[in-house]
């Protein structure tokens, strides 16, 4: 029997119009309505995942850049992922919900109070994932923004201060007792009184204690800081790195050291890699899909450019696809994470379209030159992580039920039938069910 791996599934285009520039938009969901969202958390409790993590992102980009992202639906609009995490729970029994969360848009009490009443309303089921995104910080104050390292100090002092009011109410302050009518004991709790860098508040908090935890704490950060990040305060770390054995072990081993440097166990945090296969029927199939990847037309490498311009912010429909890419192009607020991405290991003198025929190109998972591949195919890869000691691995896509089925209706029973996959939740909520294994 396999050692069993926790699942997940990343939203990838948050709280957004699911289907969009594909033919299943033709089944008519309505994407600002719960129920497309409903039913896909229901699927994904039935396959056994763990939890869905809602991404988001509360701006539209810089002025100059905002049509980029709308055209075509890349960037946004979206809706608020915390609003629409009761009717997820409302639709499940188990499944941990994990929207995106924003330190400069909650202020720590607010934000203290809102979660601590959807973690009483899940059954302790809820999770933040913590982002430190500073290119929304327009939209919150007229503070100058953050630069990369501080902006993850304001996440640590927001969520250390997040932590000391939900654990105002020391042991024994909920006395609940009947016969001599008391519900509570105020000389149990603990005064607080914040006065940081970022944040100055006072508790004790208004919500009650938790009985299964506090909600799991997620995040997805790559960078030093960002792992550091991870190691000290996360309950699951989203893992983006090569999926070779030798990748794998040290990524996880930073994590690992980061988690001991913070006076925490390695057995913390659960590492799960982000994964988009494609999953096909046969590996005839699959051949056939990246053979035709490998000699992209123009009309593909535009769609590619389209997205890339709106993660980019930069109109890369409007450059020659046979010149040079100037980096010039791209201004001082774009990631160089992901310019990095775009150009990889290609040189200065490469054409555009190099670059997004790189991108559009697939591989098959039988020889791990990619992602494409049987559902039996990626069962093995994800039992050979499990063998070099990973936790899981986080599906990634839209919420689509078209997607979803595609993805796991062949998958789920042969990970089940390798004992890869739990077939039974435990109880006590997100944080029992991430320990179980």
């Amino acid at each position: 029997m396999s050692r069993p791996q926790h699942f997940g599934w990343f939203l990838a285009r948050g709280f957004g119009p699911q289907g969009w520039g594909h033919p299943s938009l033709d089944w008519d969901y309505d994407w600002t309505r719960p129920e497309i969202y409903q039913e896909a958390a229901r699927t994904l409790e039935q396959a056994g995942f763990d939890l869905v993590i809602i991404e988001d992102a509360p701006s539209l980009g810089s002025p100059s850049t905002i049509d980029l992202r709308v055209r075509h639906a890349f960037g946004g609009p979206k809706h608020d992922p915390l609003l629409l995490a009761p009717y997820l729970f409302q639709a499940t029994r188990h499944l941990g919900v994990v929207p995106t969360v924003n330190p400069a848009a909650y202020l720590p009490y607010t934000a203290a109070r809102q979660f601590a009443t959807l973690q009483h309303l899940s059954g302790h089921r809820l999770g933040l994932n913590v982002v430190t995104d500073t290119g929304s910080a327009r939209h919150f104050s007229a503070d100058a923004q953050l630069g990369h390292d501080e902006a993850y100090d304001r996440a640590e002092e927001w969520l250390d201060g997040i932590r000391s009011l939900w654990r105002s109410w020391e042991d024994g302050a909920l006395v609940r007792d009947r016969p001599s009518d008391v519900f509570a004991d105020g000389a149990r709790l603990r005064a607080v009184h914040h006065r940081g860098s970022h944040y100055s508040f006072d508790g004790p908090l208004n919500a009650l204690p938790f009985t299964d935890g506090e909600p799991a704490i997620v995040s997805p950060g790559g960078s030093g800081r960002g792992l550091g990040f991870a190691g000290a305060n996360s309950d699951v770390q989203l893992a983006l790195a090569p999926l070779d054995e030798a990748s794998v072990r040290a990524y996880r081993a930073k994590i690992h050291d980061a988690a001991t440097a913070a006076g925490r166990s390695a057995e913390d945090i659960r590492i799960l890699f982000a994964i988009q296969p494609v999953i096909v029927s046969s590996a005839e199939e699959a051949d056939r899909i990246v053979a035709a990847s490998a000699r992209p037309d123009d009309a593909a490498l535009v769609q590619i450019a389209r997205k890339q311009s709106s993660d980019l912010e930069t109109d890369l429909t409007a450059l020659d696809l046979d010149r040079p890419l100037d980096l010039a192009v791209f201004g001082e607020h774009v990631s160089q994470g992901s310019i990095r991405r775009l150009i990889g290991d290609r040189g200065d003198d490469a054409p555009l379209r190099a670059h997004l025929t790189a991108l559009a190109r697939s591989g098959r998972l039988s020889d791990r030159s990619g992602f494409v591949g049987t559902a039996v195919e990626f069962a093995d890869l994800v039992e050979e992580l499990g063998e070099w000691g990973n936790d899981g691995v986080l599906l990634w896509g839209d919420f689509h039920p078209v997607t979803l089925h595609r993805t796991l209706d062949e998958l789920v029973p042969e990970l089940r039938r390798r004992g890869i996959l739990r077939r039974k939740y435990v109880d006590g909520g997100l944080q029992a069910n991430l320990r179980a294994f």
